[in-house]
């Protein structure tokens, strides 16, 4: 039987996660999901299981509110800015099946202007 888009989807973010966390040579992992309206990132050591530091566009300042390029940017910032503060510069980008272009884009060129690196 074929697979729905949502049941592909699901099954290549997965693939596309294990494979991350065999190259990954223990950095910890920039996921990120984006839905209509918001867009969301975490970093998260898959070792030990935590999220070290997460930031989406749905927090309380009204300038990173929305799904555009300018609150992806914004996010990709504050994520970067909260890992730095944990003392993590080195991640593994994941996008969790999401084409690399628009919010994803945005918010990986903020996050690495903000001194991520991957």
């Amino acid at each position: 039987m074929a697979l729905s888009p949502r049941e592909s989807h699901v099954r290549r973010a997965q693939r596309t996660r294990t494979r991350l966390k065999a190259l990954s040579n223990g950095r910890p992992r920039l996921s990120v999901f984006r839905s209509s309206k918001n867009i969301y990132a975490q970093i998260i050591d898959d070792e030990r299981g935590v999220t070290l530091a997460s930031a989406s566009s749905l927090e309380g300042d009204k300038a990173v509110s929305g799904g555009d390029k300018n609150a992806a940017a914004l996010v990709g910032k504050l994520v970067a800015e909260r890992a730095i503060e944990k003392g993590v510069k080195d991640v593994v980008f994941d996008r969790g099946g999401f084409i690399f272009h628009g919010r994803i884009k945005a918010l990986a060129d903020a996050a690495r202007e903000a001194g991520l690196n991957f």
